[in-house]
């Protein structure tokens, strides 16, 4: 990460065509060609409409070097891929602003400083409009409530004339957006849902003008200007809780983004500290990180014991204690105390940017739901201004005072906002909930798929199971007088593994109560045996594997336990005393509970692991799993699921190797753990970065809710237009009724897509 400016971007944007500036918001990769293709991501603002993610596309398609381009009306933000031999960051920033938007970087200061730009321009709008609309519904009440003759004709007048000033600075203040929308339309040659708003605000503006400086005229002598600036404060209205309800989708994004810090105290070689950017840190170097500061790369605890908080990178609430020797992963808040640590990875490399990437390439998609209502939008505003032309020429032939009126709520009502809002509100308020929880989603369509899934495989070496081994038993084969038992024998061998930092004499140690140290001299660990030491009466024991720990002694060696747990570790003594520790895989925190409430909920479950029959069938058994298959390779877990496919199920796998990753490709559904292999979770649809096999059921349940939530916006937003179209179509709804019906619709969609983030 690099420094990041307090300000916004400025106008030229010529700062982001610094090398170390792109950073922020530029990934690289190699073209088919050997060519480096870069890969950035902007924050949009100024988009109103689904329509406005295609004058953005097609803006950004036309620089030269730009591969694809794509715009996330929902996530507001732009994914171009360009060739850096052809263009520069400024142009891509620079074709945006022509289209008639703004972008910047997607990285936390610079998006935010947009987002509060914004913010603030539509509550000022809203304000205007608002405090207009009651000026002018105040000025119109007279001459609702007067009987025939009882108001003057020039008092009449003079209200209206005051209400025709009210209204500018709502038509070119308030009402801007609308018009420029419809102005983007007319130069990209595409319809958007602005197009019937701007026309009846402008239609009703200059038809009630008309009444007012002529009343005799064609327009009559009514005039609507109550209606107008009404039906803009209610839009406008509901454009800002849309806009509110868009930004806290965000906020995990930028939360992580803006964890990392902008310098480090890298420590050099006489131990004198120097403050340099983040950006310039290397693996080996030695940082200090003070309590409460973020750590500035991945790497490794030098010294001191802390606590670290994850909460934003693995949704785990509780902090982490940290020891020497444990990993620290960038972005995490340092609560304990100030360290020292040694970079690992930096920049791209970390954890940290492997989430933030994953999160924007989420927030840049567009689902294929939202893609089908984008082509149903285009051809249905076509249909909204012919049926508004039609009513107008039906009503001139019934009662011609009231055509124009009629069109115009026709224009209103029908506008589709929120059935082109329906699907990505839901889906991205969906993501960015999980997102606090630590489950990440690279696919918004993914959680279509996962709302129908049938069948679940899940693999079981880190991801029922950790990676770390623990103690099974401990077992005394030839008993002396200091292997009497087995709690003898484990506290005898626990005082010298704890002479060794292998995993194996770590979990060993750590199995054993404190007890008294035991005394051994000349201690030696042999790499690839194990470690060989002498007790206080000069007798030799040997720690380790069984062939070199049992040569210790004359007597044969006792017979293995045939593969009962995947790992073993022997103590021998030169007296031919003889201990064996079996060590087997700990179950995952959560593991037995998640597969009871998947088992609950109906799904069906099999075990797909390459470790052998025997300890899966133990494992499916324990979990109380449908099918365990071990023994499997690559290829057979394939085919199982390929099998499974054929018969009709939709399949779901979650895993975490390399092993994973074909299957994992190929399952309707791919769920990978943060922890695993970079290839396992670069083919998932869905990252669980806490690790906890808990967020599969989680993310299965927010997936079903948020489908159920999609439907009922959809038939909210298609039950709304049957039911308000008749009505304006034969005059029953004036245009003032028009304008709230349509911003209450797209209140109702926006505030019950936020129930998906819960």
């Amino acid at each position: 990460m690099s420094t990041i400016s307090a300000t916004p971007v400025p106008a030229d944007a010529s700062v982001l065509d610094d090398p170390l500036e792109q950073q922020r918001f530029t990934r690289w990769s190699t073209g088919q060609d050997g060519q480096r293709v870069a890969e950035s991501t902007l924050r949009l603002s100024g988009m109103y409409c689904a329509a406005c993610a295609g004058i953005i596309e097609q803006a950004l398609q036309g620089v030269p070097g730009v591969a694809q381009a794509t715009v996330s009306a929902a996530g507001q933000r732009a994914a171009v891929r360009w060739d850096p031999q052809r263009t520069r960051p400024s142009e891509l920033v620079a074709a945006v602003r022509r289209a008639g938007y703004d972008a910047a970087p997607d990285a936390a200061v610079p998006a935010r400083e947009l987002r509060r730009a914004e913010a603030r321009k539509a509550l000022w709008r809203l304000f205007v409009a608002a405090f207009c609309m009651m000026q002018v519904m105040m000025l119109a009440t007279p001459s609702y409530v007067a009987g025939r003759g009882e108001l003057e004709p020039d008092l009449a007048r003079l209200l209206n004339w005051s209400a025709w000033v009210l209204s500018i600075p709502v038509l070119l203040f308030s009402a801007a957006p609308f018009f420029a929308g419809l102005w983007r339309s007319l130069r990209s040659r595409r319809i958007g849902m602005d197009a019937p708003v701007a026309i009846g605000i402008a239609v009703t503006f200059i038809a009630s003008t008309g009444a007012t400086f002529d009343p005799g005229g064609v327009f009559g002598h009514e005039v609507y200007f109550d209606s107008l600036t009404m039906f803009v404060s209610f839009l406008l209205a509901a454009r800002w809780l849309e806009l509110h309800a868009r930004q806290r989708a965000e906020q995990a994004l930028e939360a992580a983004l803006d964890s990392m810090p902008q310098l480090a105290a890298r420590l050099a070689a006489d131990g004198s500290s120097e403050q340099v950017s983040v950006l310039r840190l290397a693996p080996g170097d030695r940082v200090r990180v003070a309590l409460g500061q973020a750590f500035p790369a991945d790497g490794l605890l030098l010294d001191g014991h802390t606590r670290a908080d994850e909460a934003l990178l693995s949704g785990e609430s509780a902090p982490q204690p940290k020891a020497p020797g444990d990993e620290l992963v960038a972005g995490s808040l340092n609560l304990g105390a100030p360290v020292t640590m040694q970079v690992q990875r930096v920049g791209a490399d970390t954890r940290h940017e492997a989430i933030v990437a994953l999160m924007r390439d989420a927030m840049s998609q567009r689902p294929s739901l939202a893609r089908t209502a984008d082509r149903l939008a285009g051809p249905f505003l076509w249909v909204v201004l012919g049926l508004a032309a039609l009513s107008a020429a039906v009503w001139s032939v019934i009662d011609p005072s009231r055509a124009l009126w009629v069109a115009v709520s026709v224009l209103i009502v029908t506008c589709p906002c929120a059935l082109a809002l329906a699907v990505p509100a839901t889906l991205v308020a969906a993501a960015g909930g999980l997102a606090r929880r630590g489950v990440l989603v690279q696919r918004l369509d993914a959680l279509e798929a996962m709302a129908r899934l049938d069948r679940l495989f899940i693999d079981k070496t880190g991801t029922l199971t950790t990676q770390s081994l623990q103690l099974h038993w401990p077992r005394v084969l030839r008993a002396d007088r200091w292997l009497a038992s087995p709690d003898a024998a484990l506290a005898l061998a626990a005082s010298l593994a704890a002479w060794s930092r292998h995993p194996l004499s770590q979990a060993l140690a750590a199995a054993a109560a404190p007890a008294a140290p035991w005394s051994w001299t000349q201690v030696e660990e042999l790499t690839g045996q194990g470690l060989e030491a002498r007790d206080a009466e000069g007798m030799a024991w040997r720690l380790g594997a069984r062939e070199w720990a049992c040569a210790v002694s004359e007597a044969a060696a006792p017979a293995a336990s045939a593969g009962e747990v995947p790992a073993e570790v022997w103590l021998c003594a030169a007296d031919g005393g003889c201990a064996c520790f079996g060590f087997d895989e700990a179950l995952r925190e959560g593991a037995a509970e998640a597969m009871h409430a998947l088992r609950a909920r109906g799904y069906r479950l099999s075990l797909l692991s390459g470790d052998s029959p025997a300890r899966a069938q133990r494992l499916a058994r324990l979990l109380g799993l449908d099918q365990a298959i071990g023994g499997a390779t690559p290829q057979r877990k394939l085919d199982e699921v390929a099998a499974a496919q054929a018969r009709g199920e939709r399949v779901a796998m979650v895993g975490d190797g390399v092993n994973d990753a074909p299957v994992l490709a190929r399952a309707d559904v791919s769920m990978a753990m943060g922890q695993g292999a970079l290839v396992a979770r670069a083919q998932a649809d869905a990252v669980l970065a806490g690790n906890r096999p808990l967020d599969v059921v989680h993310t299965l349940a927010v997936a079903r809710r948020a489908m159920r939530i999609v439907r009922q916006n959809l038939v909210w937003a298609l039950t709304y237009n049957a039911v308000c179209v008749p009505l304006a179509f034969f005059g029953l709804l004036p245009p003032w009724a028009a304008g709230l019906g349509m911003a209450t619709s797209s209140v109702v969609v926006i505030l019950n897509a936020l129930r998906a983030a819960r």
